[in-house]
């Protein structure tokens, strides 16, 4: 039997086939999806594309979620601001579309067959406040090559470092097998893993730390295991590398509205504007949503909303007359479901500036150690609305995105603005990091500013990775889907949002007998388990760096 071709560079991707089906849905089946994010668009498609009848609920006006893109309206406080329909979006953050999304590209591919509006990024600098830069441009592909050039060239990780490098903990990075070592880092903190694992202070924050905060937690609250998955998926265990691609207009024009007409296409119903406020489960089975545009009557409910919004409409279930969480299953369910937490909030600032940023300056630059700062990017090089603007007004389109703004943990920014910030001070800190990481703009002048202030994302903590919600339910006929689920494989944000989508579409059809789509995932093990060769090479290693480290004096150990 031919093995599937993989659908990146990869060839040691995974496939995961669907469970076997008819291929088409028989009877008239009624799905409605809530939320018109990636999770909600990717279980659309794969329910319409066999047959089910879909109603899509979206409460924002445009598709996409928390990757939407949305026109900025003219403010009455501001005269000299933009009119309607001169052209300038506001979002929600830069997104990379890395290569190892398999899923969500080809979701893409439905409305853009050969990703011809996906661009790619030069590079992937990571900038620390000490001006120390990492570049992940022109590295090997593969690993473990690709960790050995990464090291070697590496400013932020000396040679004569390696000796402190706690070596057990490093191995780990390259030694996973998933999906038992989700599991294994139960209880523990990224910040513990960090601590245990002794890197240089500059490659911590590079190479490790931008990570967890990309999930808009601080590496306390994070959990060890996302951050080592996450490392094992886009760096370690992955040869797609870590450059990735980012659409070539914003969001919306790009992406979601291409795929909306898609799915209208199919006969999806999408009514974006439309918050879904109520969920029941009838007696005989049938699902009732409560909607802004009228009541609803469906066979199945997907519930692919933010956390928040999920944990709110699932929790009356716990009371419905019908049983709620009268079994067992049911009580732990919801329990599980209660238990859910957001992380703290994230801001977004956007500059339409008088001037341009020095043309040296990266498209996309990811910072630590620069206050709020996560990440810095330039529009008009890869936004073809930006670059009208920029054209037209002689002027950069900057973005600043903070992922973690916790009043909680920084009093000087609690105030009584949006999620409980002071935005003023918000704003002045990020302006004063983005005038240390490009120096010209202090000169420049923003004739216009959105600042978007959010909450809506979940938290991966340290707790039990078991108890984290998957997107099956006790409830027949009742699926989740979202980035926040729980998936025994090693994907992350926005490929995880797709995949549970797909997940939450196969188990609706596994029930009615039709088969769903597959999936496929980078591969399941790290090098060194997927190469035992390697591991002589990797123990050698090991003896080597401690036995440099035993003959260096006790102070410089």
């Amino acid at each position: 039997m031919t093995r599937p071709v993989p659908p990146g560079r990869d060839g040691a991707a995974v496939l995961h086939p669907a469970a076997s089906g008819a291929e088409r849905v028989a009877d008239d089946q009624h799905v409605v999806v809530v939320g018109g994010g990636i999770a909600g668009l990717a279980a659309a498609a794969i329910l319409a594309e066999r047959g089910a009848r879909v109603t899509l609920l979206e409460a924002c006006d445009q598709l996409g979620g928390r990757v939407r893109a949305w026109p900025v309206q003219e403010h009455a406080e501001d005269p000299e601001g933009p009119a309607d329909g001169d052209g300038r979006t506001m979002s929600r953050g830069f997104h990379a579309f890395f290569r190892q999304y398999y899923t969500l590209r080809a979701l893409l591919r439905r409305s853009d067959p050969e990703l011809d509006h996906l661009v790619p990024v030069a590079d992937y600098p990571l900038r620390r406040g000490d001006g120390l830069t990492d570049s992940f441009a022109a590295l090997p592909l593969t690993p473990p090559v690709n960790l050995a050039a990464f090291v070697v060239r590496s400013p932020t990780f000396p040679v004569s470092a390696l000796p402190k490098v706690h070596l057990p903990s490093a191995i780990e990075l390259v030694s996973v097998s998933y999906p038992a070592s989700h599991e294994r880092y139960d209880g523990e903190s990224a910040q513990d893993f960090l601590d245990r694992l002794r890197f240089p202070e500059g490659a911590r924050h590079l190479a490790l730390e931008v990570f967890a905060r990309s999930f808009f937690a601080h590496p306390t609250d994070f959990g060890a295991g996302e951050l080592v998955g996450m490392f094992h998926t886009y760096f370690a265990g992955s040869s797609e590398g870590l450059l990735f691609d980012v659409p070539d207009d914003d969001y919306d024009t790009a992406l979601w509205a291409p795929l909306g007409r898609y799915l209208a296409g199919l006969g999806v119903d999408v009514r974006t504007g439309t918050r879904a406020e109520s969920l029941a489960r009838a007696e005989d089975g049938t699902w009732h949503v409560h909607a802004t545009s009228g009541d609803l009557t469906a066979d199945a409910v997907v519930v692919a909303t933010d956390p928040r919004v999920t944990r709110e409409l699932l929790a009356p279930l716990a009371d419905e007359a019908d049983g709620g969480a009268g079994t067992p299953e049911r009580q732990d369910w919801h329990r599980r479901v209660a238990a859910g937490r957001n992380a703290p909030p994230f801001a977004v600032l956007r500059l339409w500036l008088d001037g341009t940023v020095a043309p040296e300056r990266e498209a996309f630059l990811g910072t630590s150690g620069y206050d709020l700062l996560d990440n810095v990017t330039v529009l008009e090089r890869f936004e073809q609305g930006a670059a009208d603007w920029s054209r037209e007004h002689g002027g950069s389109v900057v973005e600043l995105h903070g992922y973690a703004v916790d009043p909680e943990r920084d009093p000087d920014l609690a105030g009584d603005g949006p999620r409980g910030l002071d935005t003023e001070r918000l704003r002045t800190r990020l302006l004063e990091a983005l005038h240390e990481v490009y120096p010209e703009t202090r000169t420049l002048q923003a004739v216009h500013e959105e600042l978007l202030v959010e909450d809506d994302c979940g938290l991966v903590g340290t707790g039990p990775w078991r108890d984290r919600l998957t997107v099956d339910t006790p409830y027949p006929g009742l699926a989740l889907a979202g980035d926040g689920l729980r998936v025994d494989w090693p994907i992350a944000l926005m490929e995880r949002a797709a995949v549970t989508g797909v997940l939450a579409a196969n188990h609706l059809l596994q029930g009615w007998g039709v088969r769903g789509e597959d999936v496929w995932t980078v591969p399941l093990q790290g090098v060194l388990r997927r190469r035992p060769d390697l591991s002589a090479a990797g123990a050698a290693v090991a003896r080597t760096a401690r036995a440099v480290r035993d003959r260096l004096p006790v102070g410089r150990r």
